[in-house]
């Protein structure tokens, strides 16, 4: 998962960027507003932590175009800023939430998920809710909860995406032989496939209906 990060102090930067990045997630960090809008626009991001006063374009000011501009992604202020009328300004602009500096790097980690979290539940036609803590982003292929990317082979996200297809009802080992495969496949190479792809998901969102086959409730 891909996140920018905006913040003029260098220590705090390469504080924030490096704990982020070992647990799991890929930060780009810039000093300065421009350099972080050209970013935005060449790249994806699925989140956005912006310092409020930074050189340029600042924090605010950055979000603000990007909203005008139709782009909805999640974004939090990180900021040193502690009065009520710059809180409200940064809500009416479109954050997700607010984290005041002093900070401990945990807290930053939990807003963000929290962030990406909220962001996963909303529902339309590529995003699509499995349960409170996983959705399948159907656009960019990918298995998240709560916000991280759980790696999945291609067999495992076309049998994800043939349950989601047919989601309410049963699909049968002879379904998935069809849609996955295309061919005939051993049923039980298919059982471990998919069993493979249910402990990847520690909520139990693919059920087995015996002697019928699997199904994703709706």
């Amino acid at each position: 998962m891909n996140i920018l990060l905006l913040e003029d102090e260098f220590g705090l930067r390469e504080s924030i960027h490096e704990y982020l990045e070992d647990s799991g997630f890929s930060v780009d960090a810039f000093e300065g507003g421009e350099e972080a809008m050209d970013a935005i626009f060449s790249k994806k991001y699925q989140l956005l932590l912006l310092d409020v006063q930074v050189p340029g374009i600042n924090g605010f000011e950055l979000l603000s175009e990007l909203r005008k501009s139709g782009d909805r992604t999640p974004a939090i202020f990180i900021t040193s800023l502690t009065n009520i009328e710059n809180l409200s300004k940064g809500f009416e602009i479109g954050c997700s939430d607010y984290i005041k500096k002093p900070f401990e790097l945990k807290e930053l980690e939990i807003r963000l998920a929290h962030a990406l979290k909220m962001e996963c539940l909303h529902t339309d036609d590529a995003r699509v809710k499995l349960s409170d803590r996983y959705c399948y982003d159907a656009k960019n292929f990918t298995l998240m909860k709560e916000g991280k990317d759980i790696a999945l082979s291609k067999t495992e996200k076309r049998i994800l995406e043939t349950l989601i297809k047919h989601r309410g009802s049963v699909v049968s080992i002879e379904q998935f032989q069809d849609e996955v495969w295309g061919e005939y496949m051993d049923p039980a190479n298919i059982r471990v496939q998919i069993n493979k792809l249910r402990k990847k998901m520690s909520d139990e969102i693919i059920h087995n209906v015996r002697g019928l086959g699997y199904k994703i409730d709706t």
